[in-house]
């Protein structure tokens, strides 16, 4: 399932074609996908001007000048494809939902899995939304600090991997970032959460930062479904330290110790034992 980088790539793109642009025509191709597509869907979106965009965790909010936010999950193999109207082209299998521009601009949902999902949401409302409702803080805004994380943890016997999987603590995270934040702060994934320190809270806190910005701006990373919104591949899948990458030599401690994967709440974690405690 993409994570907060793969849909914060996949946003900028949307904004960068939509934003400021008056949407012309919406096609619905099918009557659901994890959830029925919203009946008025079509009547609050055509004709109006895209004012702004907005990531959530993994939801992006397009807000149009009625006062409405389209709200969208790309579920665990959705793809938001950007083009022009009017290519003679063939539209991709699977495009369930297909998006138009005065100017030309055209995005078109493809998702195969159907576990993806679109909602409309007045703007003001975004929050109370039930999917968006009692989420947890976002790890690049100034919230995420050391101090935070430490308390957040305390008294939490589950492993320091799982808490940080909770959406309702932290939002966006997920397996990839996890394990390769972990790794940057050489903190074992099956520590119990409540044992960690106020300085390697301090240290994760700033990996977990590091580790998406450096991932944002690599495009997100591709290992399965995911592209950026232009179609093409992300780049940070090539940076992973542990992810993926069982039975390598560890990159950090060198030739000593290869990379280990357990599995945790049924997700597999790769991690390093002699660099990570």
């Amino acid at each position: 399932m993409p994570e907060l980088p793969e849909v914060e790539t996949v946003m900028r793109g949307f904004q960068d074609a939509f934003q400021g642009q008056r949407i012309r025509h919406v096609t619905v191709n099918r009557p659901d996908l994890r959830w029925p597509f919203p009946l008025d869907l079509r009547e609050r979106l055509e004709g109006q001007t895209v004012l702004s965009f907005h990531r959530r965790a993994k939801y992006i909010l397009m807000r149009v000048e009625n006062g409405w936010s389209m709200m969208l999950h790309l579920g665990m193999s959705g793809r938001l494809l950007l083009g022009q109207s009017g290519m003679n082209t063939t539209p991709p299998k699977h495009e369930h939902l297909v998006l138009q521009t005065e100017n030309g601009a055209r995005a078109g949902l493809v998702d195969p899995r159907r576990f993806g999902m679109v909602d409309v949401v007045p703007t003001h409302q975004e929050n109370a939304h039930r999917l968006l409702n009692g989420l947890g803080i976002e790890p690049l805004s100034t919230n995420m600090t050391g101090t935070y994380l430490h308390t957040v943890m305390q008294g939490r016997r589950t492993p320091i991997k799982t808490a940080l999987l909770d959406q309702k603590l932290i939002v966006g995270l997920g397996n990839i970032y996890v394990c390769e934040a972990l790794f940057r702060s050489h903190i074992h994934p099956a520590r119990a959460a409540t044992t960690l320190t106020e300085a390697e809270a301090d240290s994760l806190a700033n990996a977990i930062r590091t580790v998406l910005e450096e991932a944002i701006a690599s495009g997100g990373s591709s290992l399965r479904d995911y592209v950026q919104a232009d179609g093409t591949k992300g780049g940070f899948q090539d940076l992973h330290l542990v992810y993926g990458r069982e039975g390598e030599t560890c990159r950090q401690c060198g030739a000593g110790s290869t990379i280990s994967r357990i599995t945790q709440a049924g997700r597999s974690t790769f991690f390093c034992a002699n660099c990570q405690k």
